[in-house]
C-alpha cells in the first residue's frame, strides 16, 4: 500500500521536501533550468521546470497550450489551498525569480529578495505578471493574492516555434535587459531597468576600500574618478581623492592623484583650487606627454584656449620626443588662430608622426590650415 501511495504522488508531482534526500527523475520529465544575466552589479536569475509541447506520452499538444494546458485567468486546481490559482510558469515547483539588488519591472520597483513566479494568461488581452513574496510551494497550488509583491501586466507576442518552455534575455544593456519567457509561439517580454545602477556601484566601493582594495591607492583613485565621471557623491569622492593622495602607507603624490582630486574639485564648482592643482599634477615628474596632451585638450574643451597653448608648449618643451607635442602645437595655435604656426607645425608632424591613423589626420588638419580653418571645430 506505501508503494502505491509513493508511485501515485509521484505521477501527480505533489512529492516535494519530503524527498529532499533523494533524486528522483523530474516529474514528467520536466527537466530543471537555470537562467542569469547580470546588469552591471545587478544579478537576476530564473529558476524554472521546462515542459514540452509534447506530452510525456508522445501526443502534440501544438494550438492546445494557452487555453487548454496552460488555463486562462484563476483556477481551483483540485490540490492545495488556492481555489484562484495562476499559472506557475513552468512544471513541479515553483518557478523562481531571484534579483540581488532593486529594480524596475515594467516601470514598477521590485525589491532585492526571491520570488514565486506566476502569470495570469489571458485571451485576446495582456497577460498578469506576479511576483509572490511565496517562492517556496509547490507551484501555485498555494497561490495567496495576499504574498503578492508586484503585479504588472504585459501584452504578449507573436513568437517563432519553441518546443520546450524557456527563459531567455533577450535584450542587454547597461541598465536595461528584457527577460523573454518563450513557449510553443508566443513570447512574453518583461522589460527590466535599473536606473540608479551607479549608486550600486558606489556602494560597492564603499565596501570593497574598508577591505583589501583599500590598501591599493589606485583604488581610492579610480573610485573618486568614476564619481566625477557620473556627477555625483563628489563630497565623498574627494575623501577618496584625498585618501590618495596622503593615506597612510598608501598615499602618493603624483599625476595621477593630483589630477583625479583636481577634477573633482573643478566638479564641485571649486574652480580656483582645482586648476591650480591639475597645474601641479602636470608639471609634475610622474605626468607623460599624453597626459599632458589631455589636459590640454580639456582646456581647449572649456574654451580656455590660452591656457590650452600654454599647456601644449610646455609639452613640446619637456618632451621633445614624443609624437603627440606636435599634435599639441597644431591645436593650441590653430585653436588662437595662428594657423600659418599652426601649419608649419602640421608640416613638421607629417614627417614625425608614424602611425598610420594619426598620419592620416595630421593631413587632414593640413587641408583645413591652408582653407584658413580651425581643426578643433572642422
Amino acid at each position: 500500500m506505501k508503494k502505491l501511495v509513493l508511485s501515485a504522488l509521484l505521477v501527480c508531482g505533489i512529492v516535494g521536501n519530503s524527498l529532499a534526500q533523494l533524486s528522483f527523475p523530474p516529474s514528467g520529465n520536466n527537466q530543471k533550468a537555470e537562467v542569469s544575466q547580470h546588469v552591471g552589479l545587478v544579478k537576476i536569475k530564473v529558476s524554472y521546470s521546462s515542459p514540452n509541447v509534447t506530452s510525456p506520452e508522445g501526443t502534440d499538444r501544438t494550438g492546445k497550450i494557452w487555453g487548454e494546458l496552460v488555463h486562462y485567468g484563476y483556477a481551483d486546481l483540485g490540490f492545495g489551498t488556492s481555489k484562484n490559482a495562476p499559472w506557475r510558469t513552468g512544471a513541479n515547483e515553483n518557478t523562481i525569480f531571484e534579483t540581488s539588488h532593486d529594480i524596475v519591472v515594467e516601470g514598477k520597483t521590485l525589491p532585492a529578495g526571491k520570488y514565486g513566479f506566476f502569470v495570469a494568461v489571458a485571451k485576446d488581452k495582456p497577460w498578469t505578471v506576479i511576483f509572490s513574496k511565496n517562492s517556496s510551494s509547490w507551484g501555485s497550488y498555494y497561490y495567496s493574492q495576499n504574498e503578492d509583491a508586484l503585479r504588472v501586466e504585459i501584452a504578449p507576442q507573436a513568437n517563432d516555434f519553441r518546443q520546450w518552455l524557456t527563459y531567455e534575455f533577450t535584450e542587454r544593456k547597461p541598465t536595461e535587459t528584457t527577460l523573454a519567457l518563450m513557449w510553443e509561439k508566443i513570447k512574453l517580454p518583461i522589460k527590466i531597468t535599473v536606473p540608479n545602477i551607479n549608486e550600486y556601484y558606489i556602494s560597492a566601493f564603499r565596501d570593497e576600500l574598508r577591505g583589501g582594495a583599500g590598501e591599493i591607492g589606485e583604488n581610492w583613485t579610480n573610485a573618486a574618478l568614476f564619481c566625477v565621471q557620473n556627477k555625483m557623491n563628489l563630497e565623498e569622492a574627494l575623501t577618496w581623492a584625498d585618501m590618495a593622495i596622503s593615506g597612510n602607507y598608501i598615499g602618493k603624490r603624483n599625476y595621477a592623484t593630483l589630477s583625479a582630486k583636481g577634477q573633482v574639485l573643478n566638479a564641485l564648482g571649486r574652480k580656483e583650487e582645482g586648476e591650480k592643482l591639475m597645474k601641479e599634477a602636470v608639471m609634475h615628474p610622474t605626468a607623460t606627454a599624453m597626459d599632458i596632451h589631455q589636459y590640454g585638450r580639456t582646456l581647449l574643451g572649456a574654451g580656455k584656449k590660452n591656457e590650452a597653448l600654454d599647456i601644449f608648449k610646455y609639452n613640446a618643451e619637456k618632451n621633445k620626443s614624443e609624437w603627440v607635442i606636435h599634435i599639441g602645437l597644431i591645436r593650441g595655435y590653430s585653436a588662437v588662430g595662428n594657423y600659418k604656426k599652426a601649419l608649419e607645425c602640421a608640416e613638421t608632424a607629417q614627417k614625425v608622426v608614424t602611425e598610420d591613423t594619426n598620419r592620416k589626420n595630421v593631413v587632414r588638419m593640413i587641408e583645413l590650415l591652408k582653407q584658413g580653418k580651425d581643426v578643433n571645430t572642422n
